[in-house]
C-alpha cells in the first residue's frame, strides 16, 4: 500500500495532517512533540516528515511509527526505530543519527540491530551456570561426583552469579563468595568453591564466552587451613569429639548421620543419602546399591548392635521418607554433608577435623588393633591396588568384618567414656 508523505510543523491542526492537506509542505526544522501528538489518524496511512529521511507514519488504526528511508549500495531502503510516543522524537532522530553512521560504513541497520538481539541473547544464554552445568557434564567423573560437584555450586555459588552472564561477573562478586562460604560452609567449601569456579571460567574463556578469570585477582584473599583434616585422630581426640557431638543441642538428625558414619565408617556422602529401603536390620546388613558407590559396586556393611540401635530409634521418626536423613527444607531429598560441616564449625572442631578424616582413623586405628588389611580395604570399599590380586580375591569377609566392627563400635563407646587408655586385643590375621 502506497502512503502519501506530508510535512508538518508547530501549529498545524490535526486536520491539516491529513493527506491532501495544504499543509503537506511544511518547513520540516517546526516539527515538535505537540503536533505530532495531534496528528490524527485518516481513512489511509501517511506520513509526518521530520528530515533527512526521517518520518512518522500515522496507520488508520491511529499507530504512529517511525522510520527512516535510506540509500545503500544504490538501492532505496526502509528502517524501523519504533512507535511514537513510546520513543520521543528526540530519541528518533538520536536513532537515526546512529543508523546514519552505520549506513556510511556499508551496514545496513536493520541487519546490525538482528545482530545486536542475537548477541544479547546469546549473552543471556551463556550465563555463569549454563556454563557451569556444561563444564561439569563434559569432565570424566563418576555421576556421584558430578551431582555433589553441582550441588556445591547449588549452595554456594548460583544464589549469588548463576544468573549473570559469565562476562559480567566481576572479582568482587568472586570474593563475596569466598567470604560468604568460609563463613558459612567451612574453608573447604570455600577452597572448593575458589578452585571450581576458576575451572569454569578458563573454561569459559576459551569457548569466547569469557574475556578473563575474575577468580585470579582473588585468590589469595582468603587462604587455606594448614591443618590436615585427613590425619587420623588420637583415641582420646575420637573421645572428645564424640562426646561433644552427643552433647550438642543442635540437629538430631545430624548428630546420628555423624555417628552412624563413625559405626560403619562410610563416606559421609554414603550415610546422609543413605534410604531406607538398603538397610535390613533383622540382618543387621546395610547394603549400599552400586549406582551410590564411587567404584559403581554394590557394597554390604555389617551393623554393630549400636548402629541397629541409632537406626531403630530413626526409623520412629523419618520411615515414612525415601532417606533416613531427609533435608530439612525438601524432605523428599536427603540432608547434604554440609550439615557435618556446619555442626563441626559450631563444636570449634572445623580447624581439626573434617568428615572424611573417619576413614583414615579408622583404618589407622583398625591396623594398630592387628586386623587383616584386606578385612579393613573391604569395609571402606576400597579397590586392592594389585591388579594380579584384584583379579583373584572376590573375597567379601563379611563375617570377619562384622566382628571387627562390633569390636569398633564398643571400643568408640569406651573411648568416648574417656577410657582412651584401653588397649585393642590384637586380632590375628587372615590367612
Amino acid at each position: 500500500m502506497q502512503t502519501t508523505e506530508t510535512r508538518a510543523n508547530t501549529g498545524v491542526s490535526p486536520e491539516n495532517h491529513a493527506p491532501g492537506s495544504s499543509q503537506n509542505r511544511a518547513p520540516r526544522r517546526g516539527i515538535s512533540d505537540a503536533a505530532l501528538r495531534a496528528a490524527k489518524p485518516s481513512d489511509k496511512p501517511y506520513k509526518i516528515a521530520v528530515g533527512d529521511g526521517l518520518y512518522l507514519e500515522i496507520k488508520p488504526n491511529g499507530s504512529k511509527l517511525w522510520r527512516w528511508k535510506y540509500r545503500l549500495l544504490g538501492k532505496e531502503n526502509r528502517c524501523a526505530f519504533g512507535k511514537y510516543p513510546n520513543l520521543s522524537l528526540k530519541e528518533a532522530r538520536d536513532a537515526m543519527e546512529a543508523a546514519r553512521k552505520l549506513v556510511k560504513k556499508g551496514i545496513h541497520p536493520a541487519q546490525q540491530k538482528h545482530l545486536d538481539r542475537l548477541k544479547a541473547s546469546l549473552e543471556q544464554a551463556n550465563t555463569f551456570e549454563a556454563i557451569a552445568r556444561e563444564w561439569v557434564a563434559l569432565r570424566d567423573w563418576e555421576e556421584i561426583t558430578k551431582k555433589r560437584r553441582i550441588n556445591m555450586l547449588e549452595r554456594v555459588v548460583f544464589p549469588h552469579i548463576g544468573k549473570l552472564p559469565a562476562k559480567q561477573v566481576a572479582p568482587v562478586h568472586i570474593l563475596d563468595i569466598l567470604k560468604r562460604a568460609d563463613k558459612n560452609n567451612g574453608n573447604s567449601v570455600c577452597q572448593e568453591a575458589k578452585r571450581t569456579m576458576s575451572a569454569i571460567f578458563e573454561f569459559a574463556v576459551a569457548t569466547l564466552r569469557a574475556e578473563t578469570d575474575p577468580v585470579y585477582p582473588v585468590r589469595k584473599a582468603i587462604a587455606a587451613n594448614k591443618t590436615q583434616h585427613k590425619r587420623p585422630l588420637t583415641t582420646v581426640e575420637i573421645g572428645e569429639l564424640l562426646k561433644a557431638v552427643d552433647g550438642h543441642g543442635g540437629n538430631y538428625q545430624t548428630q546420628c548421620a555423624f555417628n552412624l558414619m563413625w559405626l560403619t565408617l562410610a563416606r559421609p556422602s554414603e550415610v546422609v543419602e543413605a534410604e531406607w529401603a538398603e538397610f535390613d536390620l533383622e540382618a543387621a546388613v546395610w547394603r549400599i546399591p552400586a549406582e551410590r558407590m564411587k567404584k559403581r559396586k554394590e557394597h554390604l556393611i555389617p551393623l554393630p548392635h549400636q548402629a541397629v540401635t541409632l537406626l531403630k530409634g530413626m526409623h520412629t521418626l523419618t520411615s515414612t521418607k525415601t532417606h533416613l536423613f531427609p533435608h530439612r527444607d525438601d524432605r523428599t531429598k536427603p540432608m547434604v554433608t554440609a550439615s557435618f560441616r556446619q555442626m563441626l564449625h559450631v563444636l570449634d572442631w572445623s580447624g581439626k577435623f573434617s568428615p572424611h578424616a573417619t576413614r583414615t582413623t579408622g583404618s589407622t586405628r583398625l591396623n594398630e588393633m592387628g586386623y587383616s588389611p584386606d578385612w579393613i580395604e573391604r569395609q571402606l570399599a576400597h579397590e586392592e591396588p594389585n591388579a594380579v590380586r584384584r583379579t583373584y580375591n572376590h573375597a567379601d569377609y563379611f563375617k570377619d568384618r562384622a566382628v571387627m566392627m562390633q569390636q569398633w563400635a564398643d571400643l568408640l563407646d569406651q573411648w568416648k567414656k574417656g577410657e582412651s587408655n584401653v588397649i585393642p586385643i590384637k586380632q590375628e590375621r587372615a590367612a
